[in-house]
């Protein structure tokens, strides 16, 4: 008989912003997006929902609105979450793949960027500022027409132009930046100190968007967890996001363990997988080159560390894959009917080394997470299959 879930205690304080490295908080009517030293913020730990209290009604990621920190009184939707759970053979397993390209701005990034601007909204922000690679920039841009709020999308000069042309569809402006992601980073901050900084990376309610995803997929699945869930990881904000709802379920007694989180990332770009391999929370030495998995290549994610404690704490994994199995896995993904960005194919790419780890079971329930469009990448599709 199975065992009955039993909640993890959360102290039921009022909800508040923490810096987990020093230990300082702040007040969640703060309009900060990161700590007086510089440091990201997270919300502090929150008890959880049950499924009595999610809003069938709502056919989107705000049937969740009780598990946010604060009242939404007028959320700013375009329909994002609800994404379809398809099951497909992959060699001897049958793998769930969630496919969240499906939202409006064909990819995850509508979860976090809804929240994060329904929140700015309804404080009254009338412009901001976001860098990007491009999903983030064209989901930023989106929900700020659809809230009246100006955007300026910085991105670096070598983002796929579909991805631009997205985001100056939806009237933002946009400026590209020589360099790399990190430089395109670099100038966002130097900007903020003039302009409010809608990071999809640095600010704390974009996670409490990106957390719907545990939420979804325990109902998805009859209200229960995966066994797994495997993922791609760039800044991390998906095992982030994971990590918080399948937290906050634990803490409401409606799921008895985490899911183990399988972390991918391309060997091209992979400072996270080095530290993780080191046994370290800091960053190590790693090799760098360009990788067709553009929407990964960040070389100093903000919440490094707080990204490897949530995969260790669910007892998960990363692994680190090469440039031609991450073509190989997009190809893969096509012949079944799926058009997988090669960002997103990259944690399908993960599932024969996870397999191989024991890190993915036969009979065990796995999940893996595309998260963007092959649209989003037609320059780079096209010399794979023109």
């Amino acid at each position: 008989m199975r065992a009955e879930p039993r909640a993890e205690r959360v102290e039921r304080v009022e909800p508040h912003y923490v810096d987990e490295r020093s230990g300082a908080t702040y007040s969640i009517d703060d309009p900060r997006w990161c700590g007086a030293d510089g440091a990201p913020l997270t919300v502090s730990a929150l008890p959880g929902i049950t499924r009595e209290q999610v809003d069938t009604g709502a056919r989107s990621l705000w049937r969740y609105r009780a598990a946010l920190p604060v009242r939404i009184d007028a959320p700013v939707s375009l329909g994002e979450g609800c994404t379809p759970l398809v099951g497909k053979d992959w060699g001897a397993d049958r793998i769930l793949f969630k496919l969240e390209w499906f939202s409006p701005t064909g990819s995850f990034k509508d979860r976090g960027t809804s929240v994060m601007i329904s929140l700015l909204a309804q404080r009254g922000v009338r412009e901001v500022i976001e860098d990007s690679s491009g999903n983030g920039g064209a989901s930023v841009s989106a929900y700020c027409a659809a809230a009246g709020i100006r955007a300026r999308i910085l991105a670096p000069a070598t983002t796929s132009p579909a991805k631009i042309l997205q985001s100056r569809a939806y009237g933002a402006e946009v400026e590209l930046v020589p360099g790399d992601r990190d430089a395109t980073a670099a100038e966002a901050l130097r900007q903020s100190a003039h302009t409010y900084y809608a990071s999809h990376n640095w600010h704390p309610f974009f996670l409490q968007g990106t957390k719907t995803l545990a939420y979804e997929l325990w109902e998805d699945l009859g209200f229960t967890a995966p066994d797994a869930v495997v993922t791609v990881a760039g800044a991390g904000s998906t095992v982030l996001g994971c990590d918080l709802g399948f937290s906050e379920l634990l803490a409401a007694g409606q799921i008895t363990r985490r899911p183990r989180l399988l972390v991918a990332q391309p060997a091209n770009c992979a400072p996270l997988h080095a530290a993780f391999r080191a046994g370290t929370e800091a960053p190590v030495p790693f090799d760098h080159a360009p990788t067709i998995a553009e929407g990964t290549a960040i070389r100093e994610p903000v919440r490094f560390p707080e990204v490897l404690r949530a995969i260790r704490r669910s007892d998960g994994d990363m692994a680190a894959i090469p440039e031609d199995a991450i073509a190989t896995a997009v190809r893969r993904l096509a012949a079944t009917g799926l058009y997988a960005e090669p960002t997103s194919a990259t944690a399908a790419a993960a599932i024969e080394v996870f397999r191989a780890r024991g890190a993915i079971r036969p009979g065990e329930t796995t999940v893996v997470l595309l998260t963007g469009s092959g649209l989003k990448a037609t320059p780079t599709m096209t010399e794979l299959f023109g």
